[in-house]
């Protein structure tokens, strides 16, 4: 898989691989490690997460919330109709009829009303304590290793040297697409420009701003960080930018495995476990990849 950093190579490279001149050590054990870490976290933010928001199946923009507003803008649940229990899904006030995923699911004959699914859930079970240990304990997990990447990034160069796009990069900007678009990959060390502009919106957008919604959304922390609610709107408000960015991660994540899988999975899944990773021959004249040393 391809990962956020580019690696350093380490002293006990793998003898076989220093002859060949296509196999290059591209991502370090703290490149493999941060990338795993973070997998995991957001997994089970993700679950722990669907399950707290079963507990209130609505989204609002303001700062409160109730019978006495009409700013609801997406809302999960079931009503009865002359069919039966139906599940829908309303956004910005059009409803869709989304039985027995959303809003009313369950084994035949079993169905209960429900926003997400019980096999997207963790606990499967309503549980909301639960849910909120492992949120938090897993959201902790996350953000303390963003900062620790962070830090090490900013110290070793790699967000200079692999990270910041450079005018050369926004030029090839267009080629890439159209190239993205025909399934035409190159397998270089560096990250083409679309790469750079994904990664960097995840790590330095939509990771911290959902580090930001959810410690707005917490009680707690309005005596720490009591400014944060009116810079983003409200609680309600910053509720739903949370759920927002959750969904462009999820969306980051499918489009993530499908390049995987449309360059190689095995070359990617090679390089983000071991290290070492296949680059394309050289052209006529060029020089091979150069391999860390």
């Amino acid at each position: 898989m391809e990962s956020v950093a580019r690696g350093e190579a380490s002293t006990g490279a793998d003898s076989a691989a220093s002859t060949d001149a296509t196999l290059i050590y591209r991502q370090s054990r703290w490149t493999r490690l941060t990338h795993w870490l973070w997998a995991i976290a957001l997994f089970f933010m993700l679950l722990s997460g669907l399950q707290i928001f079963n507990a209130r199946p609505q989204l609002y923009i303001g700062k409160e919330s109730g019978f006495g507003y009409n700013n609801t803008i997406f809302a999960i649940g079931a009503e009865n109709t002359a069919s039966g229990p139906r599940g829908y899904t309303e956004i910005f006030g059009k409803r869709f009829d989304t039985t027995g995923v959303l809003g009313w699911s369950g084994p035949a004959g079993q169905e209960t009303s429900r926003a997400f699914p019980s096999w997207a859930t963790i606990p499967s079970y309503y549980d909301l304590g639960t849910a909120r240990v492992v949120h938090f304990f897993f959201a902790w997990v996350l953000t303390t290793t963003l900062l620790v990447w962070l830090v090490a990034s900013l110290i070793n160069g790699h967000l200079r040297r692999d990270l910041a796009p450079r005018l050369d990069d926004i030029r090839r900007l267009p080629r890439d697409i159209v190239e993205h678009a025909r399934l035409r990959f190159h397998h270089k060390r560096e990250y083409n420009t679309l790469q750079k502009m994904a990664y960097g919106g995840v790590l330095f957008v939509l990771l911290p701003l959902m580090i930001i919604t959810g410690l707005a959304m917490s009680p707690s922390m309005d005596s720490v960080l009591p400014f944060l609610n009116d810079l983003l709107g409200g609680r309600q408000t910053a509720r739903t930018i949370h759920f927002t960015v959750m969904l462009l991660l999820v969306a980051f994540f499918i489009i993530h495995i499908l390049m995987i899988l449309a360059a190689g999975p095995i070359n990617e899944l090679r390089s983000i476990i071991t290290g070492w990773y296949r680059t394309d021959p050289p052209a006529h004249g060029d020089k091979a990849p150069e391999r860390s040393a």
